[in-house]
């Protein structure tokens, strides 16, 4: 069995370093042949043009833009939601509520697309003009997208805090709510912050239900209203009939892409081994 276990083990690793080994020995080199400068601060992305331009940056600006959209409008619901279903919500209505916002990590990203095309596109058309399709309608979205995640883990690391800490609080003169506030949530900061950078790579990573709602125009975006293409919705679309430098190219956008995880997966480590320490 200890032979089995550590064969599953090596399989795992060796996908990961076999999936390493692809994209940086196919994205690398067309990186090289592009530029590194032109790749990745090139604001024009042509590659049917004769000379073709290869840009990422408008890709990699709208990425940056609706994962921080999506944090500033997913990231306080999720950690109030949290706060009160570990610390406010009784347990009868707990058993109720909680299965739903789980329900939300399963469903599928084309729903959340159609959910976006159907009700947010119009209702953001309505509101402020244009299209609909946009940096805005794609945050709400990933908002939405990210809240299980954030939930889940941070009510966990609050039940994970244990009840001295509050009964100490409350011993000293401090209100349900103040001891929440104060002692509660500040002692599990380090599952909260990894929950947060979890949902931080489930919002740059997506692809289906943005492509679906941003316009995918491969331009900077400059407003809120602007439409958008991000990485993974440039190697989604054209993937399909790119060939030779344009194939590479994309790929090479996908390494840069690898490389963001990458740094969302070594802050996530970070996060955790400092509170193993702790």
């Amino acid at each position: 069995m200890k032979a089995l276990f550590f064969l599953c083990a090596c399989v795992s690793v060796a996908a990961v370093i076999v999936i390493c080994i692809f994209m940086f020995a196919k994205g690398c080199p067309a990186i090289a042949k592009i530029g590194v400068g032109n790749f990745l601060f090139g604001t024009d992305w042509s590659p049917r043009n004769v000379p073709a331009s290869y840009g990422i940056f408008p890709m990699i600006v709208g990425s940056l833009y609706c994962t921080a959209g999506a944090i500033m409008i997913g990231v306080p619901i999720g950690l109030l939601t949290a706060i009160f279903m570990a610390k406010f919500c009784p347990k009868k209505l707990f058993k109720w509520l909680m299965p739903p916002i789980n329900l939300l990590a399963g469903i599928p990203s084309i729903v959340y697309g159609f959910f976006g095309m159907v009700v947010v596109v119009p209702i953001i058309r309505n509101l402020f003009g244009g299209t609909g399709n946009s940096v805005l309608t794609v945050s709400i979205i990933l908002g939405i997208m990210i809240l299980p995640t954030i939930v889940g883990m941070s009510v966990s690391a609050l039940k994970a805090v244990p009840d001295s800490y509050y009964e100490g609080a409350v011993a000293l003169g401090a209100t349900h709510e103040r001891a929440v506030a104060t002692v509660v949530f500040p002692a599990a900061k380090s599952g909260i912050l990894a929950s947060v950078i979890l949902a931080v790579g489930r919002a740059i990573g997506e692809t289906m239900a943005v492509i679906m709602i941003a316009g995918n125009s491969t331009i900077i975006p400059h407003s809120l209203m602007d439409s958008v293409r991000t990485l993974t919705g440039n190697i989604v679309i054209e993937m399909s009939y790119a060939e030779g430098l344009h194939y590479d190219a994309l790929i090479g956008t996908g390494v840069v892409l690898f490389v963001f995880i990458l740094l969302l997966n070594l802050c996530f480590n970070l996060v955790t081994n400092r509170k193993d320490k702790g």
